[in-house]
């Protein structure tokens, strides 16, 4: 947004509503000429007193009415008798209480603040104030003066002021000197800043074109960028030296001399590996050789079957009232013999089945076995399936946030282990190599994995290609399930699934009793056709209610991606009424009723168990839930039963999710989905995407879009090559040579 755009206001701070402390959000009233405004926005530190211009965008709250929406926010500290005592009056300099207050103007009049801060022993002369307190309210008064200089610092080079609250939790009141001196670090997970804008930064800054600083925060920053965004645990040498040189219009050369500090430093690791000179961040090397061996130890371990295994299975298929498929029963005779093992199949080969028998087994055998899956929605089917409770990885594992370094941390490692004899782990194509490095550190010496997973479908998000790569080095214990059983054979999505994981398109014409195919050739029949089914022909002719429906679709962005989708079912299905809370954020309006989606994991927002007393940490990227209600600032999600209240800064966690992306699917499993098949970018209209989409429905699956696009996505098998040496490690065995 252009700053001719926005609305100036000018004025004393009157009051603060509400301020978060975290990062930085603020609600408080501003005196303009004798009239209050409501300003929100991000102000950290801000109290009453100060002086405030504001630059930003008039909004209508539908409780608190006009509102202006900070976009550029600058302070001066205040002048003048009366405004210095309204600030030291309202608290805002611990220690400082209106009585307090009073009796420092009178002793040092205008220059009270320059006392506070460069000479608080002066403080001594009033009455009741020690040489200890004084000392504590000049480090509390310089300790928001560092602050202030921070967000001056962050609004002079255009930066986000969010930055503020995090900057001073990991770097305390040195933080604005510790990012003059890097402007770099920035860049750092915690802080997301695009590398363009830090680098700009520490142009700005006096940092050269070739400083050494520059050259390998561009090293790191490409290793970090493309372990994130493209699910590489290394990069080739060659390729990282050249793909910096592009970023930063530098020679290769120079950049090889400054590779070679970071290894000399340890803040890179280089090893010959996949026929790669592969260099990798420290924590992903160390993470991925720690998965090789001890998986690799794991699975040279043969454990002493029960007595009368075989007599212990006929009884399980007894009471089950089933019988085993030979590839069935070998999978869950080697859940008996072997420390761990991998079990994969297609849709219609029976993995819940052999699950089941897996945990019936173990628990005549009187081990004590955890259930885990990577998000919440499969933790809960898979409750559902097994008949007993499973949680995510991350709360299995007691995922914690630590607020100092801004980073997650597991209770339960190799100190806290896991009080579990076995652990089953579903959607295991969906665990990337961090992950799965922390589970493996929780388990006691002794304990079970079995890992269960489809590695056809999209592989995780974060960085690796675990699961495939574990089957691929044929040296993890592997029963792959490949009979498609009578009774799922009749259903259409299982067959389809299976053709086109094959290359084959299905008979699009043929139009099943749960899979169809609706022809539209242009985005606005493809939305219209939607809206349709969701709102009228799927409730009223199949008797599936609009919200047991997921509409999918494979891109974001344009005519029939999730953006334009969410619009159009939001108004068909949600529409706006009197009764139903409002609140904008960004172009989405979100409403009470609206059904959304976690985004990001946070792992300190707090849950309470609808009608219940327990609760518990953590939301998690992929949960899905709905609005119940906004009242006021707050916005009040169901997640199955989890409620959460957000407050305004949390918004950005949460997208509306009547329409999600392919990708943001996996792991779930919806009585009915839709997918709008009409346009996308190549890398993601792939067999595996469509593939995936299929396997999302379990009642019903229904295409619309253009024939020709459902073909083109079935012939394009292109997969993204991830660089990974997992498989590598396990072939060659050389965990074996680890001590």
């Amino acid at each position: 947004m252009e700053q001719r755009e926005l609305e100036l206001v000018e004025g004393t701070v009157s009051v603060v509503i509400y301020q978060n402390e975290d990062n930085g959000y603020t609600i408080l009233k501003l005196d303009v000429r004798d009239e209050e405004v409501t300003v929100v926005g991000t102000m950290p530190g801000v109290a009453p007193g100060e002086y405030l211009s504001v630059r930003g965008r008039w909004t209508r709250h539908p409780t608190y009415g006009v509102q202006l929406k900070a976009q550029v926010v600058e302070r001066r500290l205040p002048q003048g008798l009366k405004e210095i005592f309204h600030y030291l009056s309202s608290g805002a300099v611990k220690g400082i209480g209106k009585a307090t207050a009073r009796l420092v103007i009178e002793e040092f009049g205008e220059e009270a603040l320059t006392v506070i801060e460069d000479d608080p022993d002066q403080l001594t002369k009033i009455r009741g104030i020690s040489p200890k307190r004084a000392r504590q309210i000049g480090e509390a008064f310089r300790q928001q003066m560092g602050t202030r200089r921070l967000v001056e610092f962050l609004t002079e080079h255009q930066l986000p002021l969010e930055l503020a609250a995090l900057l001073h939790r990991a770097y305390g009141d040195v933080a604005l000197e510790v990012v003059r001196a890097n402007p770099y670090l920035l860049v750092n997970e915690e802080f997301r800043v695009e590398f363009s804008q830090a680098d700009g930064l520490a142009l700005a800054l006096g940092v050269g074109h070739e400083d050494p600083l520059r050259l390998e925060a561009g090293l790191l920053f490409e290793m970090a960028h493309n372990n994130l965004n493209n699910g590489h645990t290394f990069l080739p040498r060659r390729k990282l030296v050249e793909a910096t040189g592009v970023l930063l219009e530098v020679p290769c050369q120079m950049l090889e001399d400054c590779l070679t500090t970071l290894l000399d430093r340890g803040e890179a690791e280089l090893e010959r590996i996949a026929g790669q000179e592969a260099v990798y961040l420290p924590a992903l090397h160390d993470a991925e050789a720690f998965i090789a061996q001890r998986l690799g130890e794991m699975s040279a371990s043969r454990l002493l079957p029960p007595d009368g295994l075989d007599r212990l299975i006929d009884r399980i298929q007894r009471e089950q009232r089933i019988t085993y498929a030979p590839q069935q029963r070998q999978a869950v005779e080697l859940a008996a013999e072997r420390q761990v093992m991998l079990l994969t199949g297609g849709p219609g080969t029976g993995k819940t089945t052999c699950l089941r028998g897996v945990l019936d087994l173990f628990d005549r055998m009187g081990l004590e076995t955890a259930l885990a899956a990577p998000t919440g929605r499969a933790a809960k089917r898979l409750g559902e399936l097994c008949g007993t409770e499973a949680s995510t990885i991350h709360r299995l594992l007691e995922t914690g946030f630590d607020p100092h370094s801004g980073r997650l941390v597991f209770a339960k490692n190799s100190y806290a282990p896991l009080q579990a004899d076995a652990v089953i782990v579903d959607e295991t194509s969906m665990v990337d190599v961090p992950l799965m490095a922390a589970l493996l550190d929780a388990l006691e010496g002794d304990c079970r994995l079995v890992l269960v997973g489809d590695p056809d479908q999209l592989p995780s998000v974060g960085p690796g290609n675990l699961f495939a790569d574990l089957i691929r080095s044929k040296v993890v214990p592997t029963v792959r399930l490949t009979e498609i059983f009578r009774q799922a054979a009749q259903s259409a999505i299982v067959r389809s699934a299976h053709l086109v994981n094959r290359g084959e398109l299905p008979d699009l014409r043929a139009n099943d009793s749960d899979f169809f195919f609706l022809s539209r050739r242009d985005p606005q029949s493809v939305l219209d056709t939607v809206v349709d089914l969701c709102r009228r022909r799927l409730p009223e002719r199949m008797g599936i209610p609009a919200d047991q429906i997921q509409v999918l679709s494979p891109t974001r962005r344009r005519g029939t991606g999730t953006r334009a989708l969410n619009q159009v079912l939001q108004q068909a299905l949600n529409p706006p009424r009197e009764d139903k809370g409002e609140r904008r954020f960004g172009d989405w309006v979100f409403r009470a009723g609206d059904k959304v989606m976690q985004v990001r994991n946070n792992y300190d927002i707090l849950w309470r168990e609808e009608g219940g007393t327990s609760s518990g940490m953590g939301m998690f990227n992929g949960d899905i839930g709905v609005i119940r209600s906004i009242q006021g600032e707050i916005i009040t999600v169901d997640f199955d039963g989890k409620v959460v209240e957000y407050t305004p800064d949390m918004l950005g966690e949460l997208e509306p999710a009547f329409a999600v992306t392919v990708h943001k699917a996996q792991g779930s499993e919806y009585r009915a989905v839709i997918l709008a098949a009409l346009e996308g970018a190549p890398m993601l209209m792939t067999r595996g995407v469509l593939y995936t989409a299929i396997t999302r429905a379990r009642e019903l699956f229904i295409i619309v879009g253009d024939q020709g696009t459902v073909a083109q996505m079935v012939a394009n098998d292109r997969q993204t090559r991830r660089y990974s040496g997992l498989r590598a490690r396990l072939a060659e065995g050389s965990w074996t040579r680890n001590e």
